[in-house]
């Protein structure tokens, strides 16, 4: 399994070649479609050799990821796979697009699911939004979503690798990575950086992910954010890398100061959550 682009926002450019490699073994080729917004409209993900893809209706088409979803991922396959796709499934050949419910139906049509997983719904409103999505944007709307997403994520990239750090050389796809490696010797770490974030009124960005990079900032603004909006966000984060090299520590270590909530013990309220709730007092 792959993700392509990856979490490092790089775009595998062997893909191709490892796909040849992992059929001549025997094997199939399955892809996480995690990131698919950097390239939908660009890039045939069968193309490249894909036999399984998911794709992250979620994160591709519109609707907001985060907080535990919520998410949807139909699933698409090759020929090499196409045959045993559980049902229902949504049969392509050259009588167009069919929705196959019944076993003997699909068996009529020359394929043989194995048949039904589970309730297959899902998240309903997650679909409607991505359809109505998709339809607005049409073919070319989805490939400038692509190309927005990437150029958004390059132009906070160059604006901020002057004064940040980023762990990797050349241009990124739809999000750029940085490292704590600019907060060296600053008695500052990444979760500090984050939360000072907060009190100038952004939420924080993907932190300590991927796991391969030291104290890694994700940014991914996407193709939704204005130059406006990423111009104030830049000039924010620069900010903040300018503060945090002077050695204003406190300014961190005590953010966030102006949310309604101050930092918690993230840990202890992972393991051990505290939930109440009161019944408010009547007006008098």
């Amino acid at each position: 399994m792959l993700t392509n682009p990856n979490t490092c926002g790089l775009f595998e450019r062997d893909i191709v070649t490892i796909a040849e490699a992992v059929h001549e073994a025997g094997a199939y080729f399955y892809c996480d479609g995690a990131n698919f917004n950097a390239i939908v409209g660009r890039v045939r993900p069968g193309d490249l050799g894909v036999d399984a893809m998911h794709i992250n209706l979620h994160k591709t088409f519109s609707t907001p990821h985060g907080g535990g979803g919520p998410g949807a991922g139909p699933v698409v396959f090759s020929q090499l796979l196409a045959a045993f796709a559980p049902l229902p499934l949504l049969l392509h050949d050259k009588n167009g697009f069919r929705l196959l419910e019944d076993p003997a139906e699909a068996k009529a049509s020359g394929v043989t699911p194995f048949g039904r997983m589970c309730a297959f719904q899902g998240q309903m409103g997650t679909f409607v939004r991505a359809l109505a999505y998709m339809l607005s944007h049409g073919a070319d709307g989805l490939k400038q979503v692509a190309e927005d997403a990437v150029l958004s994520a390059n132009y906070i990239l160059a604006s901020l690798k002057d004064v940040m750090s980023a762990p990797y050389e050349g241009p990124c796809m739809h999000e750029a990575l940085f490292d704590d490696e600019f907060l060296k010797d600053t008695g500052i770490t990444t979760l500090d950086f984050a939360k000072a974030l907060i009190d100038e009124g952004f939420h924080p960005m993907t932190i300590y992910f991927p796991l391969i990079v030291h104290g890694a900032m994700l940014i991914e603004p996407t193709e939704t954010e204005s130059k406006q909006t990423l111009d104030r966000y830049i000039a924010v984060m620069r900010g903040l890398a300018v503060e945090a090299k002077a050695g204003n520590i406190a300014r961190f270590k005590n953010a966030p100061l102006r949310a309604p909530r101050r930092r918690l013990d993230e840990t202890l309220a992972a393991r051990k959550p505290v939930l109440r709730w009161k019944q408010p007092k009547a007006a008098e």
